[in-house]
């Protein structure tokens, strides 16, 4: 069902975005000829760091998505006092669609939070299409009284935020998650990203209400650290993540927590989290996976309480390829995964290091190191050793010939029976 959604929406035709509230705005914009951005200078913004510089951004980012020729935000550099929310919500569908490349290019500006009432610094709540949306090298600087750096929902069923990119984008400092994204937000991007010493987690995924779903979304050289609760955390049946080349350090829980498992983590460190418990007995690990998933070559260092590198409850597949840990000092005990699960839980552990803790109680019968091959004589991937085939025949007995068998009774099985 969530598929056949996804494939209406990229069929349906865009329209011009209008934002609630924002019709005076763009009205006092006049522009001439191919404009395709305004900046936050046209509508007053000082950036000294002292002027309050909020309704001038709010008016910034309304302009560039309702204007028809002004589609992207220039914040020049500099640092803006933002002392409210400044929140975009887009109209109903379909007068709010915005299927056009849109968005922030913030590089060299930072906007710093005087908000005290615990709401977000910037918010967007979707309730059409938008699409191709990007925020660009833009950094928000917290004061630990606000909430969440930025908050993107999309809650409403027949509503998308996709085809979206966060590109060079630090938050840190603020007083909830420094990116909070729920809802129907999905085939996205987060490249380069840093999110840290925010008070909540570094950031949140979740489905939303109405079965919106968070899905398709790809983390790449991103960073975080020091947050008061987990780097990320994955909530509300989120799994379809993956993060690629990702660091997670130093935060008060775990690096990242996914409570319906997680796609894939692929080249990512997990090191020295756990950092609010009060000594290495009492830690946990660094990545907590539950249902399943699959890491390649993730890593895991520790010199205080991060125990693992991974903790997980299989109750689907878990898949571990060239994955490390290791710990000194306190961690000198450190291993590579602490496992429990169904007893017809499918664990795969390949060219690890580390050692791996088993449950006492648990049932599980599967965990191995090796790997998965077709059984039948037809397969497309049987295992072969050297000019040698093996396949399992109708009777269950294991064969072998010299190449590809031709039929199910082919070559010989091991006790040389034919």
């Amino acid at each position: 069902m969530i598929e056949i959604a996804r494939r209406d929406i990229l069929a349906g035709g865009g329209g011009l975005a209008l934002l609630a509230g924002a019709r005076s705005s763009a009205a006092s914009v006049t522009v001439d000829g191919p404009v395709k951005s305004v900046t936050a200078t046209d509508f007053g913004a000082a950036g000294d760091g002292t002027t309050d510089d909020t309704d001038a951004i709010r008016r910034t980012l309304e302009t560039a998505l309702t204007s028809k020729d002004v589609h992207m935000a220039v914040i020049p550099p500099g640092r803006y006092r933002i002392t409210r929310t400044i929140r975009i919500v887009t109209e109903g569908r379909p007068e709010g669609n915005i299927t056009h490349q849109t968005g922030v290019q913030g590089a060299g500006a930072m906007l710093v939070s005087d908000i005290s009432d615990g709401s977000p610094v910037v918010e967007i709540v979707c309730r059409a299409t938008l699409r191709f949306f990007l925020i660009d090298g833009l950094q928000i600087k917290g004061n630990g009284s606000e909430g969440h750096g930025i908050s993107i929902q999309c809650n409403h069923r027949g509503t998308y935020f996709y085809n979206f990119c966060l590109r060079d984008v630090i938050v840190e400092g603020c007083g909830g998650d420094g990116c909070r994204m729920i809802g129907n937000v999905f085939e996205g991007q987060l490249f380069n990203t840093y999110f840290r010493d925010n008070g909540g987690n570094g950031a949140t995924f979740g489905h939303g209400p109405e079965n919106t779903v968070f899905s398709a979304v790809h983390v790449f050289g991103s960073v975080f650290g020091g947050n008061g609760k987990s780097g990320v955390r994955m909530i509300d049946g989120a799994a379809d993540v993956s993060f690629h080349g990702c660091y997670f350090l130093l935060n008060k829980k775990f690096g990242l927590s996914a409570d319906t498992g997680c796609t894939l983590l692929s080249h990512c460190g997990f090191e020295n989290n756990h950092m609010a418990s009060e000594s290495f007995a009492n830690g946990d690990a660094g990545l907590r996976l539950m249902v399943g998933g699959t890491l390649i070559s993730c890593t895991a260092y520790s010199i205080y309480h991060q125990t693992h590198l991974i903790r997980s409850y299989v109750s689907n597949s878990l898949t571990m390829v060239g994955c490390t840990a290791d710990g000194g000092q306190e961690a000198a005990a450190a291993r590579l995964a602490n496992l429990d699960g169904e007893p017809n839980a499918d664990i795969n552990i390949i060219g690890c290091s580390g050692g791996v803790d088993r449950k006492a109680a648990t049932d599980i019968t599967s965990i191995g190191a090796g790997a998965r091959f077709g059984g039948d004589w037809d397969s497309s991937n049987l295992p072969w050793l050297g000019n040698y085939c093996l396949w399992i025949d109708d009777a269950g007995r294991l064969r072998v010939k010299r190449g590809r068998p031709e039929h199910d009774a082919d070559g010989w099985t091991l006790n040389g029976q034919g």
